[in-house]
């Protein structure tokens, strides 16, 4: 138990005079390595932390290695992963870390590993930052600078860019959206509309269905949701969730797209320091009631591939926008990040006005140097 209050303790001492840095609630980070709240685990999945003290018995830095079962094969040979790596501007405490995460991980039969990544979904705690350093949103990575010359200097490569943009609400679209939106608005096939508390276990089913048809088992590395799993998201979601910032567009009766917005979560937790107690609770429930977080960020867009170049994006988007601006309540929404392997996204959110704010690289460390290295494959 005190090893894992010092796991969370390294970053602490290690950002304790960065004003960018927001602490992440202790209980979100346990619960990664929690054999009892993590799935993967019962799936198979192994993980292991270390934390790195120097002769003073100072802590000095900390990492995780795993092995997640449905990630292994997504390359051409068995790749495990790191992450939650925080570490002094040192090289040689670095190399420790990775060369403990190595070990383990060849000991286990991998031949590779990627990171920082999450041992979970990719929308919590993956990649390195390199680029627009301000508060991150909730689940981004946040570390320091020197960081990607330690990563770089034992020998990890590049393996896919990840891009966050950004967006002012009340500012007007590009003249394509709008002319998309007018054009798809002649058609009363399609139609958009919220979440509303009526309709919405038929909703949840209808993202479920749009974002698989989007984004399950289409790449490596992303799995089709379930029915449960949808469930279990949205009741997770539900205290911060608001029903205007949840899209769906439909051709007739089918769903075909979906635009998912939370408020930034960050924007409460950085009131509570790592803790979400009774007075966090109470902390999070009266700037709920007052309505201070003013930053969105965008969690999930997709189309599905039969309507994507046909003007249904630019519609949710203008529907989504007609909403959010009269209400004059949400001034900065951040997307969550797009890696550089989907050129579609890509060009969405520039046709969108975005504004690209922050990079993050995930990384792989070959431990045959001799084998050729790929970049992560193109999202066709």
């Amino acid at each position: 138990k005190q090893n894992a209050k010092d796991f969370l303790k390294v970053a602490i001492r290690l950002y304790k005079k960065d004003p960018n840095w927001i602490r992440p609630l202790d209980k979100d980070i346990d619960n990664v390595f929690d054999r009892n709240k993590n799935k993967l685990f019962k799936r198979g999945g192994e993980a292991i932390r270390w934390i790195l003290l120097n002769d003073n018995h100072e802590l000095i830095g900390r990492v995780a290695a795993f092995v997640n079962p449905s990630a292994i094969n997504n390359n051409e040979f068995p790749t495990g992963g790191m992450g939650f790596f925080e570490c002094i501007d040192n090289l040689d405490a670095a190399f420790i870390l990775f060369d403990a995460c190595k070990k383990w991980l060849s000991e286990k039969g991998m031949e590779a590993m990627d990171g920082p990544i999450n041992f979970g979904e990719r929308n919590y705690w993956w990649g390195l930052q390199v680029e627009g350093f301000s508060p991150p949103i909730y689940g981004m990575t946040y570390n320091h600078a020197y960081y990607q010359h330690l990563f770089e200097s034992y020998g990890f490569q590049l393996y896919y860019n990840q891009i966050s943009f950004g967006i002012i609400v009340n500012t007007p679209r590009p003249d394509v959206y709008y002319q998309k939106a007018s054009m798809i608005s002649e058609d009363p096939d399609y139609h958009y509309e919220h979440f509303n508390k009526k309709n919405i276990n038929k909703q949840i089913e209808d993202f479920r269905t749009v974002y698989n048809e989007a984004w399950g088992n289409k790449h490596a590395g992303f799995r089709a949701m379930k029915k449960d799993q949808a469930i279990s998201m949205f009741q997770k979601l539900k205290s911060l969730m608001v029903m205007d910032l949840v899209w769906l567009g439909y051709h007739k009766e089918r769903p075909i797209a979906i635009f998912m917005m939370l408020p930034d979560l960050n924007q409460y937790v950085k009131l509570v320091n790592g803790k979400f107690g009774p007075l966090g609770k109470l902390k999070f429930l009266y700037h709920k009631w007052r309505k201070t977080v003013r930053k969105l960020y965008g969690v999930v867009f997709g189309i599905s591939p039969d309507y994507q170049g046909k003007g249904v994006e630019g519609g949710l988007i203008m529907a989504a926008n007609a909403c959010l601006i009269p209400q004059y309540r949400w001034d900065y929404l951040e997307l969550s990040w797009i890696g550089d392997f989907s050129p579609k996204m890509f060009k969405i959110a520039e046709n969108l006005g975005a504004e690209k704010v922050k990079r993050h690289i995930t990384y792989e460390k070959l431990f045959d140097e001799n084998r050729p290295f790929k970049r992560y494959p193109i999202l066709e």
